[in-house]
């Protein structure tokens, strides 16, 4: 814990000092704030009517879990895939590497999937000799990089133009100082080839859609369909908390996820996937895997208070809105999710004890929770976190001792009318250190208000 926890101030405090990194991330994030409130006119002045309604169904659709689950599986196995129940992480991967040793899989083409990122799939596939490509422009820029997503939505958020076409000559031989545009078309010539050569395509999935038996997938790059359609084996990797009880709710979800997530209207591509190649079809995979991923979630769900969190559709809004990611970044966090919603599940999914210190880098503004499309009460959700680290024993010994001293002095009139204010000065901002070393110091007045009410009752 208290390495994570070290890592995490030690990377964090250099990137708040980094004002490169911040005007790079607070121009992109500008650019969004812009064109968000263009998408939101689309609901006229329903859109808290459209959030509430949304909440409403991913609560019926958590709540009964097990249900709308099983539904999807009866439904989309009945039309040829096969569905794996993945508890952990060893059991997703293992599940993969066998359908790929099955199909002879040397290239293996993956769209733009945080699940995949949290099981860290490259990897594996890397340590048993299978090629793993990123088609989605900003996870290929992050993978040439050897880095990991920076932003839920937006992987390489952190990066310039400049940085890409660096990035590009260096890993490419690209002529230098090529513009977007021309790095764009690089990109799509190399990933082209890939779709055709690869035996196995991964995506993940933005919606389980359990009275249809489908997955639904938005995108903005077309290569999630070319992942699924291309080659003759898809494999879906998906959260088991991404249920929808309907695909009429599609209608409720796809806007909104547009909106909060990049402020569209609506995204490019937006697909329902329920099976593999029919007989009387000409085009589509052989084979259709679907990995339900627990990793975790299961331990939201247990939770009455924090199970809210599984709401959450990864639009990324929070991330915008918060400003301690907007100051730290992305990788400073060094976890799959970050920002507001990677704080609240991350010590859930990853271990509280370990990861107990990111619900302490809050400001509590609220921000995240006025800005979430489904309005998961995310900052009442990193409070929680706390006190569940308290109650779970994940809490020092000093930690506990200080709080309930500081306790006992503020429950008792004669302890905080005991001494004055230079001596009250002294003991908090020289004895508990903890509290002065990222803030300024405390300065009691010289009386309390009990000690100045009595003197003018007098």
């Amino acid at each position: 814990m208290k390495d994570t926890a070290a890592s995490f101030i030690a990377k964090s405090t250099i990137k708040a000092a980094d004002l490169e990194h911040r005007r790079k991330i607070n121009f992109n994030i500008g650019k969004y704030n812009a064109v968000v409130p263009q998408g939101k006119q689309q609901f006229g002045n329903h859109v808290m009517d459209a959030r509430e309604q949304a909440k409403n169904r991913k609560w019926d659709a958590i709540e009964h879990l097990d249900r709308y689950l099983l539904e999807f599986e009866k439904k989309i196995t009945a039309r040829g895939a096969k569905v794996i129940w993945a508890e952990n992480t060893a059991e997703a991967t293992e599940a993969i590497g066998k359908i790929c040793r099955e199909k002879q899989c040397k290239t293996l083409v993956k769209s733009k999937s945080m699940v995949t990122e949290e099981i860290h799939l490259n990897n594996y596939l890397e340590s048993i000799g299978i090629e793993s490509v990123e088609t989605d422009l900003g996870e290929y820029i992050q993978q040439l990089d050897g880095e990991p997503p920076y932003h839920i939505v937006t992987p390489a958020m952190h990066k310039s133009k400049e940085d890409v076409a660096r990035l590009f000559a260096e890993k490419l031989g690209t002529p230098a100082g090529l513009s977007p545009e021309e790095l764009t078309l690089v990109a799509r010539k190399i990933l082209r080839e890939k779709y055709v050569q690869a035996e196995v395509g991964v995506t993940g999935a933005n919606f389980i859609v359990a009275d249809v038996g489908g997955i639904a997938v938005t995108e903005n790059e077309g290569n999630a369909r070319l992942s699924c359609a291309w080659p003759k084996t898809h494999i879906v990797v998906v959260g088991i908390e991404k249920v929808i009880p309907s695909i009429n709710d599609l209608a409720l979800f796809w806007p909104l996820l547009s909106t909060y997530g990049t402020g569209q209207k609506i995204t490019v591509y937006n697909t329902i996937v329920s099976g593999p190649k029919q007989p009387n079809e000409s085009d589509g995979p052989e084979a259709m895997y679907v990995i339900l991923l627990d990793n975790g979630r299961t331990n939201l769900l247990a939770h009455p208070t924090s199970r809210e969190a599984l709401y959450c559709i990864r639009c990324g809004a929070c991330l915008n809105a918060c400003p301690v990611y907007k100051n730290i970044g992305g990788h400073a966090y060094e976890t799959t999710y970050s920002g507001p919603i990677g704080k609240v599940i991350t010590p859930y999914l990853r271990g509280m004890e370990e990861y107990k210190h990111l619900s302490y880098a809050s400001s509590l503004c609220g921000n995240c929770t006025e800005v979430c499309p489904v309005r998961i009460n995310l900052h009442e959700l990193l409070l929680d976190n706390r006190h569940e680290a308290v109650v779970q024993g994940s809490s020092s010994l000093a930690e506990r001792l200080a709080w309930k001293m500081w306790k006992t002095a503020s429950m008792s009139r004669g302890m905080m009318n005991m001494g004055t204010g230079k001596m009250k000065n002294w003991v908090v901002n020289k004895v508990f250190k903890g509290w002065t070393t990222h803030r300024s110091d405390l300065d009691f007045s010289g009386k309390t208000f009990n000690e100045m009410w009595k003197e003018k009752r007098r």
